[in-house]
């Protein structure tokens, strides 16, 4: 098979440029096949690279760039204003085929913008959604969306279901997936006036395995393998989920401090405790993809290290192994 080709946004985010560029080499570490364009200040870039030896060098290239959209600036000026910026240029890579995917930590709104204007909807699609894989009690969910679409009309929340349904079923394994739309109660006459005027249109929806509704108190349990919602609720829902995994490690880190017998317990425990807070946080499960696209974007934390870099990365070429973007197209 080809070599895959990511266009890495080197100078977006918190971490920027060091931890990108730690996250491509162990990517590049990892699968053979990949190659990767480090779009930023080169001078710094190549001084971060250093020595990973011969194999991991020869798949890396670097774009030069000379300005930077910051977390802070407003996304539609900044695309406009910053055609040299490293989120740019490197999502013109994708749009001219020269790279297959875009990864990045860095200005979110820019970002979607970006994905829509730079690289372009896919014929059909009339919102793109970020989908980013949550943690649950049975393994995973996806939500969607969590942050592209603050306003979104019913028949955008249907194809976001189904987007989500084909995600889910032919990149993560998960045979007909079930989809739930969040909502305030299980009754199906509850809700405000877009949950309303959905709930029946995804009923009616052939193509997807639709349960209801969901309350958010049932999301961690797994209930549901597909979480629909507008951006609004989907991007309180995602923060919430970070900080109570983080507000939990925290309380227990301070109970087991608190006297000799719960240091012991702790010393005994810890291991299996460790694991299980592992499997739920966020940064294991790599970036949001955003849907619907003309071409792969994958949206990662701002406060992302080398291991959600690394992780988005490797996510992008299983998108392209699976087929995801031909799928949503054929289907859409």
């Amino acid at each position: 098979m080809a070599d895959f080709i990511v266009a890495l946004d080197c100078m977006g985010g918190d971490n920027a440029p060091e931890e990108p560029v730690k996250g491509a080499i162990d990517a590049l570490k990892k699968d053979k096949e990949l190659r990767v364009i480090l779009v930023g200040d080169e001078a710094t870039l190549r001084n971060l690279v250093q020595d990973p030896g011969e194999d991991i060098t020869s798949r890396i290239e670097y774009l030069h760039t000379t300005e930077v959209i910051e977390t802070a600036e407003p996304p539609v000026k900044a695309i406009s204003r910053k055609k040299d910026s490293s989120l740019v240029q490197a999502m013109k890579l994708v749009k001219d085929e020269k790279a297959d995917a875009f990864v990045s930590a860095g200005n979110s709104g820019a970002i979607l913008v970006g994905g829509q204007v730079i690289i372009g909807r896919m014929p059909g699609v009339k919102r793109a959604p970020l989908a980013p894989l949550i943690p649950t009690e049975k393994g995973f969910s996806l939500l969607i969306d969590c942050g592209a679409n603050l306003d979104s009309k019913p028949e955008n929340l249907v194809q976001f279901a189904l987007m989500g349904s084909i995600y889910m079923e032919h990149v993560m394994g998960k045979k007909n997936p079930t989809v739930a739309i969040v909502n305030v109660g299980a009754e199906e006459e509850k809700g405000n006036a877009l949950v309303k005027e959905t709930f029946p249109l995804l009923k009616a929806e052939e193509r997807i395995n639709f349960i209801g509704s969901i309350e958010a108190r049932d999301i961690p349990s797994g209930y549901a393998d597909v979480i629909v919602c507008d951006a609004f609720v989907g991007n309180v829902i995602l923060k919430l989920y970070e900080g109570v995994a983080k507000t939990i490690g925290h309380v227990l880190k301070k109970a087991f401090k608190s006297n000799v017998l719960s240091m012991l317990g702790a010393g005994l425990s810890i291991s299996a405790i460790k694991k299980e807070l592992k499997s739920f946080d966020t940064k294991e499960y790599g970036g949001a993809p955003m849907l619907g696209l003309n071409g792969m974007v994958v949206k990662t934390h701002g406060s992302a290290k080398a291991i959600e870099f690394k992780t988005s990365i490797l996510q992008c070429r299983t998108f392209r192994d699976q087929r995801l973007n031909e799928i949503i197209r054929d289907n859409i």
